[in-house]
């Protein structure tokens, strides 16, 4: 691999979660998809996402996103996102993270007031609606790559937690999602140790007991990633979470390893399948609004299309 001589880094946050994007100095990432640049960067490459998202340049909350050329005619741009453990194949504050930044830093044409894009993800491609207000981009409206249940109120028995019942759904990768309010958490800032720890013990267990893998492509298997649900909301939001980004190496021997970090955002994947999980129990309609609050109170809102 030739030296890295220099990154051009833009720093960004979506609801708060922080979203750096890497918009130059990474060169060539070989790979005929945007998901085969992803396999390469993570097998040959990965010191990159050490070097961008570790200390003393990243700390744990942070995520990062490799701009690209795109493979499809169809994108104005493709990114890859890494994260402090993996790289997912989607992610809904990224994605506003990378909008935001490809069109105020004009790498992209941005046209006042509506400026519409489509992104190449290694997930496929996601159609990009950015609202702006004085050349700074003020609201992100993204088309995911569909969502779906895999498994609803299935038994996972948890280490010192108990047999409990999780979701799995993908919204852009794999969750395991659990009732906070059954667990006796309440998901705000100052129990974000507690919530941290409860969702990487949960997220552990899933990855061990409940295999899966995507029906498009298997390549894409595992659970990678845990989300705890509430009905206690605050202000217009119909639910409330939490999603635990694992840091690190889980060892069950090692009670110092069981620990994450919250996605300080509501999270736009974890929407996205909490939003599938809603509407296999029938508890939600096409076209209705569906407003998730994250830790910190910020709200996402989405919607099921068909």
């Amino acid at each position: 691999m030739k030296p890295l001589h220099e990154l051009v880094v833009v720093d960004a946050h979506a609801g708060g979660e922080p979203g750096r994007v890497v918009v130059d100095g990474i060169g060539e990432v070989p790979g005929a998809t945007t998901y085969d640049r992803m396999l390469y960067l993570s097998e040959r490459r990965d010191e990159l996402r050490r070097l961008l998202l570790t200390e003393p340049r990243g700390y744990p909350a942070t995520c990062c996103n490799l701009l690209l050329p795109p493979t499809d005619p169809a994108a104005d741009a493709a990114f890859v996102v890494m994260e402090q453990s993996e790289y997912p194949a989607m992610s809904g504050s990224n994605t506003i993270c990378v909008v935001t930044v490809l069109l105020e830093t004009g790498r992209l044409p941005a046209d006042e007031p509506v400026t519409e894009l489509t992104l190449e993800t290694p997930a496929g491609l996601i159609d990009v609606t950015a609202r702006l207000e004085g050349g700074k981009v003020v609201a992100v409206t993204f088309r995911n790559v569909p969502a779906f249940a895999l498994h609803l109120d299935v038994p996972l028995e948890v280490p010192q937690l108990g047999e409990i019942p999780v979701d799995v759904a993908w919204g852009g990768m794999f969750y395991v999602i659990a009732d906070a309010d059954a667990l006796g958490l309440s998901l705000e800032p100052e129990h974000a140790a507690e919530i941290a720890r409860v969702g990487e013990m949960i997220r552990a267990a899933a990855a061990e007991r409940i295999p899966v893998e995507h029906p498009e492509n298997p390549d894409m298997r595992g659970i990678s990633i845990s989300q705890l649900s509430s009905r206690r909301v605050s202000g217009d939001a119909d639910r409330r979470n939490a999603v635990v980004v694992s840091t690190g190496r889980f060892d069950w021997q090692r009670p110092a390893s069981w620990r994450g970090v919250l996605d300080r955002s509501p999270c736009g994947t974890g929407t996205c399948a909490k939003m599938a999980t809603l509407w296999a129990r029938g508890e939600l309609e096409l076209g209705r609004p569906f407003r998730h609050q994250g830790p910190l109170g910020t709200v996402f809102t989405g919607r099921l299309l068909e």
